[in-house]
Parts: structure tokens; C-alpha cells; sequence
């Protein structure tokens, strides 16, 4: 079956107002719109545009409970959430957990006897929440795992460097951080991660230097515009919109990433993130198990964000497509939740072709695609989506657009 179905953005205070109404050719609302849920997650399951065609279901979740054979085949329910994401501000520092760790804190919060809602719980559900991010707009900002110790090193002392020649130097400040930088990777990024967490009064004092360096400080304009100038452009934007958070710092610990339009970036379980702006296609497990790390008013548990971490400096883990058929490409992570597929087809070339394994879900981005099946066929134009049944097997993809499909991944 193709079943039409919508949703009404979610209005986070970070997304943005028009960002994503551009993009579907869809009304502004006056607030800002963060992020288009297409799924069937209790928090915002996908509506059914036609209750009828599926037995009077008024959404995705409604119609796979009550169905799970004929909505979702073998699969018996929808293991991924496909979303239009805005970041018109920074979203908060955070991670994910392994599918072990979910398991074992979601057991462990609920035998604690921790209502769904705590604002102090942070595991929702039993379940991972990897994830993949496809730029949209032309850029697309974010912060994505650790940078190496002797570039985080030497970022600190530029910093130290440029405190030393004002007026009244604050050397102690950037030696109780570079004293934790010492010793394993491993080592020096978690004490480093933990003792900017603690709440000390030198943190505070530190956060509050760092932030008057590349600000106030006749050093300004040289450190933004040196070796290291987007990563402390980046703490003077992070400290515009959270004073004295001690993101502020951490960011300084991270990869600072620039996708281009069409590129993609995995972040897997353990990895610390946050999108800084832009608009893009995101697709993750279908959790809502989130670690925050900073940059957020909300509740930070310590201990646990530091055993969910992976204290490792790493590559920035861009995720390359393959090219199954003619205008499609396979982004594919190391993972069996979800594959993102992004089809664009043109007037008179060949259809393109793809084949879901188990239920897909399609949004079209730009112009108008017809999506075919052996048995049947929808037009999706712009803006619109379809829930699409495993029975439909292989799809074809014509007209002339940009359309994004949703799907189970294949098995490692």
C-alpha cells in the first residue's frame, strides 16, 4: 500500500521559523520549526491522511499496533524515525547509548521507580539511537566527537598565550585544564569532560575567560582570525547563547564540521554531538535516549554521560553513499535500524530503482516524483510523504525531483 501521511513540526525554541516551510513549499507558522517527524514514535506518530484506507487508524503507531503484519510485515513495527531537522541556534551537547546500555538503564530507572516524564530520567526506552545527519542547506554546522589531544593542547595554549598579554593574566585558570590533559587519550579527555561538568568554581572563572578572550580582548580579532579562528569563532557564538555554559569550553575539546550540501556524517553510540545550524535530513533508531553534555538548561547526569562516552579522538565519521541504480544513492551505516536513500530523477532519463527492506517511509524535498510499484502508483509532490508496506517490493522512481526514502537496513 502507499498510504499518504503529515505531521505538524515540532516548535523547539532552536529551530527555525522558515527554514523548513521553504524547503516543503508548506505556510510559516510564526514559530520555529525544528523538526518534521516522520514515523510512528509515541511522541508525534505520523498522521494517516485517510483513516479509512487502513481501517480507521488515525496514525502510524495506531495503524501498526493494531496491524503489525499487514503495516509492517516480518518487521512488526517501525524500527526507525525519519525527520526534516532546522537548527536555526545550537542544539545541546550530547550522546547516545549502545543498545546494551539502554537496555540495562532503562531496567535499572524503572525498577528505581522513576516516572516516564522525570526531567532526571534519561533513558525512555530499551532502545540505541544512532544516527544520520544529510546536509540540506548549503552548509551545515555541528560538533562531532573528540579532537586530537595535541590539537586540543594547542588550542589551549594560543588561549594562554593570548592571556598572558592582558592586563591581568589568568595563567592558573588554563593550567588546571592543560594538568588534565595529560596521560592516554582516554584518560585526559574523560577527566578533561568530567572536571568541566563539576560545577568547580574554576570552571566557571575559566568559561568566563575564555569567553572574554575572544570577545572583549584586544586579542580578539587574532585569535578568530588564526589557526584556530573557527573554533573560537565557535566559542564566541556557543557563549552568545549560553553564558557561561561549560559547553562553551568542551566545544573546544571537539571536531568542528562543515558539511556541504549532500554530504552526510554517522554518529554512532558514544559519540558527543551537537548540530550547530542548518537544515538536513536526519534518520535515527527509533529512541529517544539522549545523554546531554552541555549547552542546555536541562538535566546533565554526570556519571552516566561519561560511561555512555567514547573517549577516543577520531576521524570526522562522514558517511559515504553507494550507488545501487541510476540516481539513487545508499547511505548506509554500520547498523540494521535504518538505510537513508536519496533518489533524484529527471524528464526523460531512466527511472531510478530501489528496493526497501521492509516498510519505507519517502519524502519528496523538490518537485514532483512518481513512486511505482508491480501493483500500483503515487504522485509525491513537494512537501508530501507516503508510508510505504514491504509487500510493494522493489520501487521506480520517475518525473523530476529530490525525494528521500526511509527504510529498515540491511543485515550485517
Amino acid at each position: 500500500m502507499f498510504v499518504p501521511i503529515s505531521n505538524a513540526p515540532r516548535d523547539y525554541a532552536w529551530g527555525s521559523e522558515s527554514d523548513i516551510s521553504d524547503l516543503l513549499g508548506t505556510a510559516p507558522t510564526g514559530r520555529p520549526q525544528a523538526e518534521l517527524w516522520l514515523g510512528a514514535h509515541p511522541s508525534s506518530p505520523s498522521v494517516i491522511d485517510d483513516p479509512a484506507e487502513v481501517g480507521g487508524a488515525a496514525n502510524l503507531a495506531e495503524w501498526i499496533a493494531a496491524d503489525p503484519s499487514g503495516a509492517s510485515g516480518a518487521h512488526g513495527q517501525l524500527p526507525y524515525l525519519l525527520k526534516i531537522l532546522s537548527a536555526g541556534a545550537p542544539l545541546s551537547l550530547q550522546a547516545h547509548p549502545t543498545l546494551a546500555m539502554a537496555k540495562e538503564g532503562f531496567a535499572r530507572e524503572n525498577a528505581a521507580g522513576l516516572a516516564a516524564d522525570a526531567p532526571n530520567r534519561n533513558y525512555k526506552d530499551p532502545l540505541h539511537k544512532p544516527e544520520v545527519i544529510y546536509a540540506l542547506s548549503d552548509t551545515f554546522d555541528a560538533l562531532c566527537g573528540f579532537r586530537s589531544l595535541r590539537e586540543i593542547r594547542s588550542i589551549l595554549s594560543v588561549l594562554r598565550a593570548a592571556d598572558d598579554r592582558q592586563s591581568a593574566p589568568a595563567p592558573e585558570l588554563f593550567d588546571a585544564l592543560a594538568s588534565r590533559l595529560d596521560g592516554t587519550t582516554e584518560e585526559a579527555l574523560s577527566t578533561s569532560v568530567e572536571w568541566l561538568l563539576s560545577g568547580a568554581d574554576e570552571v566557571t572563572e575559566l568559561v568566563g575567560r575564555v569567553t572574554s578572550l575572544v570577545t572583549g580582548s584586544e586579542a580578539a580579532a587574532d585569535l578568530l582570525g588564526g589557526e584556530y579562528g573557527l573554533a573560537l569563532t565557535t566559542v564566541r557564538d556557543l557563549a552568545a547563547v549560553y553564558p557561561g555554559d561549560p559547553g562553551v569550553v568542551i566545544s573546544l575539546l571537539l571536531n568542528r564540521v562543515t558539511l556541504k550540501r549532500g554530504e552526510a556524517l554517522f554518529l554512532p553510540a558514544g559519540n558527543i554531538h551537537a548540530y550547530l545550524k542548518g537544515l538536513g535530513v536526519e534518520l535515527m533508531a527509533a529512541s529517544d535516549n539522549v545523554l546531554r553534555g552541555g549547552l542546555t538548561p536541562k538535566y546533565i547526569d554526570v556519571p552516566e554521560l561519561l560511561h555512555v562516552l567514547q573517549f577516543e579522538s577520531l576521524p570526522v565519521p562522514y558517511l559515504e553513499p553507494g550507488h545501487p541504480s541510476v540516481g539513487v544513492e545508499e547511505f548506509q551505516p554500520d547498523v540494521t535500524d535504518f538505510v537513508l536513500v536519496r533518489v533524484a530523477v529527471d524528464d526523460g532519463a531512466p527511472d531510478a530503482r530501489y528496493l526497501p527492506l521492509g516498510p519505507a517511509i519517502v519524502i519528496t524535498t523538490a518537485g514532483s516524483v512518481t513512486v511505482s510499484s508491480a501493483v500500483g502508483s503515487a504522485v509525491v509532490p513537494r512537501g508530501a510523504s507516503l508510508y510505504i508496506t514491504p509487500d510493494e517490493g522493489e520501487l521506480t522512481f520517475s518525473g523530476a525531483g529530490e525525494l528521500f526514502l526511509a527504510a529498515p537496513g540491511a543485515s550485517a
